[in-house]
């Protein structure tokens, strides 16, 4: 491991990702994400990769497309917007079982919105990134350094799974800069049996294909692609939990508002109130056995976010009506901060502390 040095949280995810063997990045600029695509247009050309950037999103996400085919490490990034046109090519990739990074620097919304941090891609990041039966996998950080620690991770859980990976990020985290630590570089590999890569003659040709034609054919294969969702559903939920096993009010919350609200549990048991805190490091699988664990000794949860009120759909699920679920948010680029949290917390105690 390297020693620590300062980066921006844009610039941490290229390197990181150079760093996890990705040699090809297909993108285009929008801001809060442009400097992912700056950066890797530096230093592909100097480690003999390849960046390009595609004349639209939907051009770049196809080219992702054909270049995860041929079974190498890609990667693209874009905003919010920029993930709205790339959704129909992710779901291509999706159909076609090509593992892929994609990497979204949330902006706020809904159409043109603003530059300022949102998490309002909550939905469209784990129930709707495109047409179709599909998953992804969803990793939200919540520092720079557990974003280039979650990079080398999806890029080796997409290959393992054959699928789509996302770093869900935000204009705060990837203009915010602190201290990281560099993982170690691989060497990158393209080893992949069904990759269509040229065969030499020595197997059958593999097609990569999303198009299937007989109605038999298709079902089989979503059939068998939800039984690898099942599986990861089961293996790969990730969440940190944060002073919940006394509390009695257990906050949710997600990358940087997972931030505010650790803060806002410090503050609030500083008081005498019973906080705590569950942070989803996956938002797909959403990390359910972190959160039913503490149901039975928590009074009431309060989900965080920087939205109008999106993965409060999922813990309320997750609870399933056994005890109160309430949600704070500031959406449109607002951010919320830790009194704000404290009170919430404090109303739900209440009025007492």
């Amino acid at each position: 491991m390297s020693d620590k040095v300062l980066m921006k949280g844009n610039e941490a995810i290229a390197e990181a990702a150079i760093a996890a063997g990705c040699r090809h990045f297909f993108g285009y600029p929008i801001t809060p994400q442009t400097e992912v695509a700056a950066y890797m247009s530096k230093r592909m050309p100097k480690i003999g990769g390849v960046y390009l950037q595609g004349e639209s999103e939907v051009a770049s996400i196809n080219m992702v497309l054909g270049a995860g085919a041929a079974g190498v490490r890609v990667m693209t990034s874009t905003s919010s917007p920029g993930i709205s046109l790339m959704s129909e090519g992710i779901s291509y990739i999706a159909g076609s079982d090509v593992p892929c990074l994609i990497v979204n620097v949330e902006r706020g919304g809904p159409g043109l919105g603003g530059i300022q941090p949102s998490q309002s891609d909550y939905f469209q990041a784990t129930k709707a990134t495109g047409h179709g039966d599909f998953h992804m996998l969803v990793f939200a950080p919540s520092t720079v350094q557990e974003t280039v620690d979650l990079i080398s991770d999806a890029f080796d859980l997409g290959d393992k799974y054959r699928m789509p990976t996302m770093i869900l990020s935000d204009g705060l985290l990837g203009q915010m800069m602190e201290p990281v630590v560099l993982p170690e570089a691989k060497e990158p590999t393209d080893n992949k049996d069904w990759a269509a890569k040229g065969h030499q003659g020595k197997r059958e040709h593999n097609v990569i294909n999303s198009l299937y034609i007989e109605p038999s054919v298709l079902e089989k294969l979503n059939f068998e692609r939800f039984e690898k969702y099942k599986k990861i559903q089961e293996t790969e939920q990730r969440a940190e939990e944060y002073l919940a096993d006394d509390a009695e009010i257990i906050v949710v919350a997600f990358g940087a508002s997972s931030r505010i609200a650790h803060s806002a549990v410090d503050m609030a048991r500083k008081q005498g109130i019973k906080a705590g805190l569950i942070r989803p490091i996956t938002l797909w699988p959403f990390p359910e056995k972190f959160i039913k664990k503490h149901v039975d000794h928590a009074k009431v949860f309060l989900s965080v976010e920087m939205n109008m009120g999106q993965m409060v759909e999922d813990v309320k699920l997750t609870v399933e009506n056994k005890k109160p679920v309430h949600f704070f948010g500031r959406t449109g680029g607002m951010v919320p901060t830790p009194k704000e949290v404290l009170e919430q917390i404090i109303k739900l105690n209440g009025g007492d502390c």
